[in-house]
């Protein structure tokens, strides 16, 4: 579920925050001596960040000779803002646009910071590069601006007080596209006279748009794509006025004012979706034929190279047949490609690509049990495996069609890491370009000469570097050494194996306490998240809910995370056995590693603990209702406990229709099981949360009043899923580490 994602700095690291963290501590009788100095939550989530800080606004020029970023010197009121470029070459780097000039392009974002899910998870591009590398267009909420280099001249593209959002430069440079008032409009840049190109756009039905679901379970990132001739647009139509809306109510309001939003819950309406292409000299919109079945769902459309051409892919409610169609623009006929069949569920990627010689794409396939790139021509015909093993592709970073070579990330050196590789059309040539231990994020400049890397590993927070291809260092873009951290003398994070019941190992990590003395006995906490998409075991960076399990460390705790089947990182076969039972699969394996902990001399057995946020939230409570011989206290954070309350795209995705799988849903949710509590249970939920809704912590109370059982529930006013605000997660870590000194 991208329903429990994200941490830090970039999307990936968001999902830390979210899944990863909160916690507590022991007794100070049971505190360890350090030399170090003592970590306090006021600390970790106070600012500056012991994370340090990423250079923001990277975002390569058109050619790919430069790359672009923001540079702020001060902090506070008195912090300014520039932009820069470094030489993709030299590593040489120049001053562009000066801190004046940017204040004065756009007024300052006075908006509110969002806790919203859905497109709420990405903060919009702040600005983007003209074609042809002679000027940006910058973005406000309400406004567009053009700066022309040369000159240094700035104009006002698009102002008032209507939001508008998504906007996008045409290829040719001659139009600026965006989305206003449900509809999408145009820009000319020659005379400045804006127009919408689709009408009737409302709340209901969005044109261009995206509604709430799609990009949070499809992680679609937008819903209308410009043709390569820059002649057309296809976009989507999202027909939502069968879909429920949910009331978010503002309990802090004397009226008890809602906002309703728009979420299909499993088993409920979808929205209808449409494809339609509009042409930009005029004309009515065109609908592409993709079958007279409308609950389906269209999670990627791409433009072929000729213009003439769109690929679509179409996904069936049940998500186990995903058919790439490819429709004529003029006519709206469509053909289908190729169809990718799953006895469980398709997991849609962003790997599609289309060769400039209009005859040949690429595809990725977990139909292996691994996610891996594959070579077609337009008729569907395989012509080629480019990578196979027992190890995913998680990403299709670049083309090189000059030389026949794609560029790639993967955990084929270790499920714990992620690297960037290249592998020639044919399947020759595969070679791992990254070197240092960790998890590496790299960006290839467009003619694919260079990259910038976002690399980090459990010692180190991330740093940006500049590369070639060939994986040698051109320059460091930003090293983010936090000196900070050395005074804290943090524990080394250990890596382990656990073998299950049924003898599948399980990835694990350990954080011990300073000054471990193996002739002591040491409680436990173990975190978790356990849901599809995520992966708590890593060789990466873990941002505040790391820095937190070792404030629990130094107070006296053991910190385990294990990564269940149904993780992320060990490719589809590694999800599947929890196809139509979601909290089993991944208890049992849990429960393994709690016998494991119980086999150490060093473990107090009668002492663990476990917590975890959203998805992991969900787990502690299976945990705690189901497990309590196991479990002596639990943290639950923002916790589905029953799946019928859920969206559709997720919870379909693994449970199936609640129409054809009650029981499924019925075990599967830990609500059911509430009565068996045994140990000490704290929940926490933000009010305003708008992905698992207040309703499911409600829920879960209700069933435990009825069986005479108490917990603590801390509610957190109009917050969303991950209360991060730092006031409220200074509030909750606080007092989430109380909880556990006082019951572990």
């Amino acid at each position: 579920m991208h329903l429990w994602r994200r941490i830090c700095f970039s999307p990936a690291f968001l999902t830390a925050l979210f899944l990863f963290g909160f916690f507590a501590s022991p007794s100070a009788a049971q505190q360890p001596a350090t030399s170090g100095k003592a970590l306090t939550v006021e600390r970790i989530y106070s600012m500056p960040s012991l994370s340090g800080r990423l250079t923001r606004g990277l975002t390569w020029t058109p050619d790919g000779k430069q790359l672009s970023y923001f540079e702020t010197k001060g902090a506070g009121k008195e912090a300014k803002t520039e932009l820069w470029t470094m030489n993709a070459a030299s590593g040489e780097r120049r001053l562009l646009v000066a801190a004046d000039k940017l204040e004065s392009i756009l007024p300052a974002d006075s908006s509110k910071p969002t806790q919203a899910t859905g497109l709420g998870r990405r903060a919009p591009a702040q600005y983007q590069w003209v074609p042809d590398g002679a000027a940006i267009l910058f973005q406000g909420p309400t406004a567009l601006a053009w700066l022309d280099l040369k000159s240094q001249v700035a104009r006002t593209l698009v102002s008032g007080k209507a939001a508008l959002a998504d906007p996008k430069i045409s290829p040719d440079g001659k139009f600026v596209s965006f989305v206003r008032n449900h509809n999408l409009w145009l820009v000319n840049l020659a005379d400045g006279k804006e127009r919408a190109i689709t009408q009737g756009g409302t709340e209901e039905i969005r044109k261009g748009e995206l509604d709430w679901v799609y990009p949070e379970e499809l992680e679609i990132k937008t819903a209308y794509w410009w043709s390569p001739d820059s002649s057309a647009i296809a976009y989507l139509e999202m027909d939502e006025r069968r879909v429920s809306q949910y009331p978010l109510v503002d309990f802090s309001s004397p009226r008890g004012e809602e906002e309703l939003e728009r979420y299909p819950v499993a088993g409920g309406a979808n929205p209808v979706v449409r494809v339609l292409v509009v042409f930009v000299q005029g004309g009515e919109p065109r609908a592409m034929d993709i079958g007279a079945e409308t609950d389906i769902y269209i999670p990627r459309v791409n433009w072929l190279n000729d213009s003439k051409h769109i690929a679509i892919q179409h996904l069936n409610r049940e998500q186990n047949t995903l058919d790439l169609l490819i429709a004529d623009a003029a006519t709206g006929k469509t053909r289908t490609a190729l169809s990718e069949q799953d006895p469980n569920w398709v997991n849609v990627s962003d790997d599609l690509y289309f060769f400039k010689d209009g005859k040949r794409f690429l595809w990725s396939s977990e139909r292996t049990g691994y996610r891996h790139l594959y070579l077609y021509n337009l008729d569907g015909k395989l012509l080629a495996q480019l990578t196979k093993g027992e190890w995913e592709v998680t990403s299709l970073n670049a083309v090189e069609e000059s030389k026949g070579v794609v560029y790639f990330t993967a955990t084929e050196k270790s499920p714990l890491e992620r690297h960037l590789y290249r592998v020639g059309v044919d399947g020759s040539g595969f070679t791992r370009i990254t070197k240092e231990e960790g998890t590496h994020d790299g960006v290839l400049a467009p003619n694919a000469a260079t990259f910038y890397d976002t690399h980090s590993n459990t010692a180190a927070p991330p740093r940006q570097d500049l590369y070639r291809t060939d994986g040698s260092r051109i320059a460091v873009i930003n090293e983010n050494q936090v000196a900070e951290l050395a005074d804290y003398h943090l524990s080394p994070v250990e890596f382990l194996t656990v073998k299950s019941r049924d003898g599948v190992l399980l990835n694990a990590s350990i954080i011990k306490p300073p000054n471990f003395d193996a002739q002591r006995k040491y409680p436990v906490l173990v975190s978790t998240y356990g849901g599809p998409h995520a992966q708590v075991v890593r060789n990466a960076w873990g941002g505040s809910s790391f820095l937190w399990h070792e404030l629990m460390a130094q107070k006296g705790y053991i910190i385990f995370l294990l990564d269940n089947r149904g993780s992320a990182g060990r490719g589809h076969v590694f999800e599947t056995p929890l196809h139509l039972r979601l909290g089993a699969q991944e208890l049992s394996d849990q429960r393994d590693g709690v016998q494991y902990l119980k086999s150490l001399p060093y473990v107090d057995a009668s002492r663990i603990g476990i917590w975890g946020w959203s998805y992991g939230g969900h787990m502690t409570l299976h945990a705690m209702f189901e497990a309590g011989d196991d479990f002596k206290a639990g943290f639950a954070g923002g916790p589905v406990t029953d799946w019928r309350y859920y969206d559709s795209i997720y919870t379909e995705r693994y449970l199936g229709l609640p129409q054809k799988n009650e029981k499924g849903y019925r075990d599967s949710s830990p609500v059911k099981y509430a009565a068996q509590l045994k140990g000490k249970l704290l929940i926490a939920h933000g009010t305003g949360d708008d992905n698992v809704h207040f309703a499911n912590t409600l829920t879960v109370i209700n069933e435990l009043i009825e069986a005479g059982t108490y917990v603590e529930v801390l509610a957190f006013p109009g917050r969303g899923h991950g209360v991060s605000d730092p006031p409220a997660r200074r509030v909750l870590m606080q007092r989430v580490t109380q909880f556990f000194l006082d019951n572990l």
